[in-house]
């Protein structure tokens, strides 16, 4: 499962929809606002994206990690809009039968969504200004 949601990211219930009785092992990953970026201090984001296009490339990855990887269960959410310092803006977790199996799909996963899915960043700066970042210099 993949989507873009406007609304804040329900952690607890994504995580709940991991669980499988194969499961032993469950990795999530949360990406939040920080309050600096490059040496910037940053009071917060937009997210903008082609949700059609986002949501199709983001199903193809989890497809993808489906096919790589021995798991059992993978989500994975990207918000849009405003976000506040420490806000989640993007969830991934996956669960399998064993750790390696799940470590691997999830960083797949976060990875292959950040290089690939049409998601477009702005940073709000504490000076009042703000900026649009491109995704091949965010670092990883």
């Amino acid at each position: 499962m993949f989507a873009i949601s406007e609304a804040p990211i329900d952690v607890a219930g994504l995580q709940h929809g991991l669980e499988a009785d194969g499961a032993g092992a469950v990795v999530c990953f949360e990406g939040r606002v920080r309050n600096y970026n490059e040496g910037r201090a940053v009071n917060g984001l937009s997210y903008q994206a082609y949700i059609e296009l986002a949501e199709a490339e983001g199903r193809r990855i989890v497809e993808e990690a489906r096919s790589r990887f021995a798991v059992e269960r993978i989500s994975c959410v990207h918000r849009v809009g405003d976000l506040a310092l420490g806000d989640v803006a993007v969830w991934a977790g996956v669960s399998a039968g064993h750790r390696a199996a799940a470590f691997d799909a999830c960083r797949y996963v976060i990875d292959e969504v950040k290089a690939r899915v049409p998601i477009w960043k702005r940073e709000h700066y504490v000076e009042g200004d703000s900026e649009w970042l491109h995704p091949e210099s965010t670092p990883k």
